[in-house]
């Protein structure tokens, strides 16, 4: 059965990663590969009968038998996961219905989630109602099933949300859409793993109508049962700091966790602990388990012989199962959570049944019940991280001798026999004695045994042995989720293994047992055990404060390709590989790739300029061979956080540590509200920028250590044979609104060494140039036109205030007479941008058009050549595309 599964994981897998569902001649082509592995399977493992006239070697045969097992397996994976894609994926929302006023019956799912801004939440749809006037009627029965909405507090709050309650409420809907860009996680898919096909907001909230009734299900009895613990704690812990945490290891819901506690358990490699991840499921289910076990032993306490009934081996492990279950359901059922209920349920059914399972088939089992359930969860880090965790674990301690007791002639028989695996599992005797008793034979008279003297001596060792095992374990996990963290999260905390060593502990054996207690106890105890975590808390992250301090403490690295996660991973094995395994010291040496700085940039004498999809907002990064610019830093948290969602992850995973220059090209949201997020998390050097003196954002760059200066028309430098050039605002103070005074940068080549040499750098004009406008309006680039036409020429045009009607006039057009052109623009944005006889205007001088709606992020690499300028465009939904992307 672990080929089985392995091989069905791999097929998952491989379908998450397609760029399309197969068609028909695709699953005719996986069903025939799949009947044909089948019959190579059977031959192979039951002896070749049938073909006995192919005089093959046993082993050779049974190799190939195994191998079609895998091919077998992968082909169920592949087919299972895409049968539930086309499933889910049918039911959209009609393009006609986007932005339209709509009528929606159901019920609250989930656990809303509330801040400053209102409320966010899942909702059930029962019935929808067609908008007015439609052109085109859907059938009901494709209506998207759970729908995400927004509850936007403008005037008044939103009315407190419980799960389950019935709601008639007019929302205005679209497609699922996410944010588009290289080395950023894909919303979209998140949203499809979560069965959300359409997202959208509370368009009439006077006309929201609570109806009678609740909806029904277990989902929804576990729902309010989290939301009732949730409103506890909010009520004991009020504003206190940690609140969040307590709530995220009460029920799972971590939405209420303040931003300072993520950055710093991020940076310590800590953030795993803020979740009811496995490790804590395992140890409350041991507990749970230990406690059921000893109760059921000393019924003999109440008159009852229970354990003659039923052994409490069994109703120990039975109990912790149970416990694993609760508790899991009270975590909302994450992947890690699923993984650590499976593998305990497995554990329990194969104890009960009598059978011996390894525990690698332990951990294949719940690797395939979980994608069983959920095939999208292989998209998310979590599932990664948890599988790989265990996984390491299991393999650094496959090779290692099991710790015993090392007993001198004559010594006591002890009950325990030491056994650790350096996971939490240790084998006991079954009798509930935990190494303490012995069982004394013929007397127990000092000088008849000599080995109870020596009895410290072998418990000192013994601990010391467990101690190694631990830090055997540690260092195993480490190592197997660097590669991992450095793909998801493009950084390796070096303090992580030190931070680790006490905050497991900690949280495990002191923080979530405080955090249960307050769970199960009554009002007022309850406050008691809740206060007495948050405090728990606060030493911990006081201890993790003086760990976070120095600057190295954290390594920033470049998200890896595949050929170099794949090499890192080879490393691990080969690392944690049993002793005896050759040349074990040479593993290091294929992390090489991991640990190599970000890819070079573009030649000497070229940029390379990548829109980022931002959503309605700008942001621009332009690269030279040994230099980096960003232009604007997109929305911030006024509106859709991309600057912290968006740029900054963006910037970690290409490997851009630090920032020569930030330029803000003015003070609207939408450009600015980023910048503060940037500053926090990247060095930035320098600070350009169309702001006001009182502008927080002058004081905010010297803080953190960026010279500042305004945006003025004349600046120049030059980056490795690039020239930039500010072709506005003019020198002085400010004038009109801000979106005419925008910054206005030119990008541009110098002309070729073929050039100087031929003496022809008077007439040869840049071969390459890219020209970034801003929000720059009618007005301005009229003036721009009337100063210098040549010096608007270019090849590249990020346009104009997103392609609104006030911008883009046609004289601007034909003097910069752009090759490419790109539109930074959100989804269905309420401005309608861009302009449809903009963007036509566009379109008729056959200019090639990108837009960050449609295409997602798009780059382009500009260099000079001999017949002119080479220009290639990216775009980040056709290299990157996914089978959901669209749909």
């Amino acid at each position: 059965m672990r080929a089985g599964w392995c091989g069905f994981a791999l097929g998952v897998i491989w379908l998450q990663s397609q760029a399309a569902l197969p068609e028909w001649v695709g699953w005719c082509g996986l069903v025939a590969l799949g009947l044909a592995a089948v019959v190579v399977a059977v031959w192979g493992l039951r002896g070749g009968t049938g073909l006995s006239q192919l005089r093959i070697k046993p082993r050779l045969r049974l190799f190939a038998g195994w191998s079609a097992v895998w091919c077998a397996a992968v082909c169920v994976g592949f087919g299972y996961a895409a049968v539930r894609a086309e499933m889910r994926l049918a039911a959209s929302l009609p393009h006609a219905w986007e932005g339209r006023d709509l009528d929606v019956v159901g019920s609250i799912k989930g656990l809303p989630s509330r801040d400053e801004n209102g409320t966010r939440f899942l909702f059930e749809v029962d019935a929808a109602d067609a908008p007015v006037a439609a052109p085109v009627a859907a059938p009901v029965a494709n209506f998207p099933c759970v729908i995400q909405l927004s509850w936007i507090a403008d005037d008044a709050p939103a009315p407190p949300l419980e799960p389950g309650e019935r709601w008639r409420l007019t929302v205005r809907l679209k497609r699922p859409h996410g944010n588009a860009n290289f080395g950023v996680r894909d919303a979209e898919a998140n949203l499809l793993a979560r069965n959300v096909r359409a997202t959208g907001y509370v368009s009439a909230p006077a006309h929201a109508v609570r109806l009678p009734g609740r909806a029904r299900g277990l989902s929804v009895i576990v729902d309010r049962w989290r939301a009732a613990l949730r409103a506890r704690i909010d009520a004991v812990l009020a504003d206190a700091p940690h609140r969040g945490i307590v709530v995220a290891l009460a029920i799972g819901a971590q939405d209420e966790v303040s931003a300072a506690d993520w950055l710093l358990m991020r940076g310590t490699g800590t953030s795993h602990l803020v979740a009811i991840s496995g490790l804590h499921i395992g140890f409350v289910a041991g507990l749970a388990g230990w406690l059921a076990g000893a109760v059921w032993r000393r019924s003999a306490w109440i008159g009852r012989n229970w354990p003659l009934r039923l052994p409490a081996q069994i109703v120990a492990v039975t109990g912790g199962a149970g416990f694993a279950a609760l508790h899991a359901t009270l975590a909302g059922f994450n992947v890690p959570a699923q993984r650590a209920l499976w593998m305990a349920g497995v554990v329990a059914l194969a104890f009960v049944s009598g059978r011996n399972l390894a525990r690698s088939a332990v951990l294949a089992w719940a690797l395939g019940l979980v994608l069983l359930i959920d095939p999208w969860a292989v998209v998310s880090a979590g599932f990664w991280l948890s599988f790989c965790a265990v996984a390491a674990i299991l393999f650094a301690v496959s090779g290692r001798p099991r710790l015993r007791d090392r007993r001198q002639p004559g010594d006591d028989d002890d009950d325990s026999d030491g056994n650790s695996d350096g996971n939490g599992e240790g084998e006991g005797n079954g009798n509930g004695n935990s190494g303490g008793e012995s069982k004394s034979k013929g007397g127990n008279a000092p000088g008849k045994f000599p080995g109870l003297r020596a009895a410290p001596g072998r418990r000192m060792r013994s601990f010391g042995e467990r101690l190694h095992s631990a830090a055997h374990v540690q260092i195993a996990v480490t190592l197997a989720l660097a590669p991992l963290t450095v793909y998801w999260f493009a950084q390796i905390p070096l303090i992580g293994p030190l931070a680790n060593a006490f905050a497991i502990p900690w949280v495990s054996l002191l923080v979530t047992p405080a955090v249960l207690a307050g769970v199960a106890l009554p009002a007022p105890f309850d406050a008691w055990a809740f206060h007495t975590a948050h405090a728990l808390l606060d030493l911990l992250a006081a201890g993790l404060h003086r760990l976070s301090g120095p600057g190295w403490a954290l390594w920033w690295l470049p998200q890896p390709d595949a050929w170099a996660l794949a090499a890192a991973a080879l490393g691990v094995f080969w690392c944690l590989a049993p002793r005896g395994w050759p040349l074990r010291w040479a593993a290091p040496l294929t992390w090489l790739p991991l640990l190599m700085p970000a890819s070079p940039g573009p030649p000497s004498g070229s940029f390379r300029l990548t829109a980022l999809d931002v959503g309605q907002g700008t942001s621009v990064l332009v690269e030279t061979a040994h230099h980096a610019l960003l232009f604007d830093a997109g929305p911030g948290p006024e509106s859709t956080h991309a600057g912290e969602r968006v740029v900054v992850p963006f910037l970690q995973a290409h490997g851009v540590t630090a920032l020569d220059t930030l330029i803000v090209s003015h003070a609207d949201s939408d450009h600015s509200g980023g910048a503060p997020a940037v500053f926090e998390a990247i060095e930035v050097h320098q600070m350009l920028a169309a702001l006001a003196p009182d502008n927080a954002l002058w004081s905010s760059a010297r803080q953190h250590g960026a010279a500042t200066l305004p945006c003025a028309a004349g600046q120049r430098w030059q980056w490795d044979g690039v020239e930039f050039a500010m072709l506005w605002p003019d020198a002085g103070p400010l004038q009109g609104k801000s979106n005419a005074h925008c910054c206005v940068l030119r990008v541009s080549t110098l002309p070729t060494a073929a050039s100087l040499a031929a003496g022809r750098i008077q007439t040869a004009p840049p071969r390459v140039a890219a020209l970034l406008t801003a929000d720059i309006e009618a007005p301005t680039e009229r003036v721009l036109l009337a100063r210098d036409r040549g010096a608007l020429r270019a090849q590249v045009l990020v346009v104009p205030h997103h392609g609104s009607k006030s911008s883009s006039t046609e004289p601007f057009l034909d003097s910069i007479d752009p090759s490419i052109a790109l539109f930074q623009v959100g989804y269905r944005n309420r401005f309608h941008h861009p302009d449809a006889g903009v963007f036509e205007r566009y379109n008729a001088r056959h200019i090639e058009l990108g837009r960050s709606d449609t295409d997602g992020a798009m780059r382009v690499e500009a260099s000079p050549d001999t017949q002119g300028a080479a220009l290639t465009l990216e775009r980040y939904r056709e290299t990157q595309r996914r089978y959901w992307m669209d749909r």
